[in-house]
């Protein structure tokens, strides 16, 4: 019944989004009109603040379909829907364009703070929360329902382009701590078909850092 669970709300993840389609932006346009981005996600993308996401190498159509959120109020965020209420629709594309095409940095080594594992920062125990959310990333947790990011976001957490899934690899582990904890606390989404938001729910904190914590080191 647990597979069954499983494969169900992976077909629910791609269904009705495998069809997306957005046109091609002009990334050369892209880069002039990507000024007000740049304060909070750099010049090329890379954001130097690990509470503000890494726009580099990812995907165009799910940087599209964020920025039309921000812009009708679907995803809340006063700075971002300010932003995108001024940006016509090839602004948009052209914008994502541009941050498609660049390159995301690498980051260091997480470093636990003083709430993790007991205040332990060496490197062994962050080693041992990435290795935990390694597992996670790959195989899930049957028991309590938590599919595997593997199958939305890929191996090599490489996302999907045409189903506007994010590429996940090398995105500040802070931000994705917030993200998935936005997602369990209802701040991000409470809409219960929300694939996302189902997953989120049934995570514990411990599992949202150890599998932000992995993904951070993802970059090949």
């Amino acid at each position: 019944m647990k597979k069954k669970w499983l494969a169900l709300s992976m077909a629910l993840a791609f269904a009705g989004t495998s069809s997306l389609l957005h046109a091609e932006g002009d990334s050369d346009a892209g880069k002039g009109k990507s000024a007000p981005c740049i304060s909070c996600h750099g010049e090329q993308g890379n954001s130097m603040v690990s509470t503000f996401p890494k726009l580099a190498q990812q995907h165009a159509s799910y940087l599209t379909k964020q920025l039309h959120d921000f812009k009708a109020g679907v995803r809340k965020d006063p700075m971002m829907s300010t932003i995108a209420m001024n940006l016509s629709d090839a602004d948009m594309e052209d914008i994502a364009a541009y941050f498609a095409e660049q390159k995301i940095s690498v980051n260091a080594l997480p470093v636990l703070d003083d709430e993790d594992d007991n205040a332990k920062t060496d490197e062994a125990a962050m080693q041992a929360m990435i290795a935990q959310g390694a597992d996670l990333y790959r195989n899930g947790d049957l028991a309590r329902e938590v599919s595997a990011c593997i199958a939305c976001h890929g191996p090599l957490g490489e996302g999907n382009k045409p189903a506007a899934f994010p590429a996940l690899k090398s995105q500040h582990a802070d931000y994705l701590i917030k993200a998935l904890s936005d997602f369990k606390s209802d701040k991000r989404s409470n809409k219960p078909d929300n694939m996302m938001h189902m997953i989120a729910k049934k995570m514990t904190i411990e599992e949202i850092k150890a599998v932000s914590y992995r993904i951070s080191m993802m970059n090949n």
